[in-house]
């Protein structure tokens, strides 16, 4: 039989947390959680683990909605059944803006507006103070427009740029490798690559482009995503840089531009 220290390791992977913020959920420090999973170090060296306690145990099902039955090795299954069986992700987004014909806006989210809209996404008095327009070739679904803030996905979109995305209807449809603006409570408004490991883990994997070691590659929960945005476009303010073939074509053109010139003066 596993033992329960194995077991709240493995729960607390499952949501992608660490001791510390797996402590501070229930409400324990995250030296009791240290001491449960890895064991307080003895004078010999050896480490004892601690027992959690009945009351440890009540919370972590309470808040996590564990399945008693999984921690003591009698299903396989972390979550309770009816907790597996809650869909908290909707097929269409919770308001949408249109013109006068009828036809969807594309609602702009400008930095400013990040913290409302979390809470506003789905209030249509808020979605209405947000800018909207009419982009004619942007049809076929439900398309936002987000301002892009940091530098996590620089190589590829920098602070200030607009990305246009078009509203997931079912995360499964997530695919692995593209870019997509993923709305959570804990997160907020995130533009990251992503991996969908939905249907093994339950999670998406979010991926930053900047490789300069600021921007740790992190999981998020099925249950915590409100809203995902599939980037179709994007609009930039940054003019790339010709890389280094260009120049050297562009001295190549001028040396023989420069090599025609001295050969129509010597005839």
């Amino acid at each position: 039989m596993v033992e329960i220290d194995t077991k709240i390791r493995e729960i607390i992977d499952f949501f992608g947390l660490n001791n510390h913020s797996f402590a501070k959920r229930i409400g324990v420090t995250s030296t009791t959680i240290d001491s449960i999973t890895t064991g307080r170090l003895q004078s010999d060296g050896s480490r004892k683990r601690t027992k959690p306690g009945y009351d440890l145990l009540e919370r972590m099902i309470e808040e996590f909605s564990i399945d008693p039955e999984y921690l003591f090795g009698k299903s396989n299954q972390i979550l309770k059944q009816k907790q597996q069986e809650i869909s908290t992700y909707g097929g269409i987004p919770q308001v949408v803006a249109v013109n006068q014909e009828g036809d969807e806006n594309v609602v702009y989210v400008p930095i400013k507006a990040r913290a409302g809209y979390l809470d506003g996404y789905g209030d249509t008095e808020f979605i209405e103070t947000l800018p909207s327009f009419n982009m004619p070739h942007l049809t076929n679904g439900t398309f936002r427009c987000f301002e892009v803030q940091g530098n996590s996905m620089v190589r590829t979109f920098f602070d200030g740029d607009l990305v246009f995305g078009k509203y997931v209807e079912d995360l499964q449809d997530i695919k692995d490798g593209r870019v997509y603006v993923i709305v959570s409570k804990n997160d907020g408004i995130v533009l990251k690559r992503v991996i969908n490991r939905i249907e093994e883990r339950g999670k998406l994997i979010l991926k930053s482009d900047n490789k300069n070691g600021n921007y740790p590659t992190y999981t998020i929960n099925y249950e915590e995503i409100m809203e995902a945005w599939y980037v179709t476009m994007f609009a930039s303010k940054q003019m790339p840089e010709p890389v280094d073939v260009y120049d050297r074509l562009h001295d190549l053109e001028t040396k023989i531009v420069l090599l025609e010139e001295e050969l129509r003066r010597t005839h």
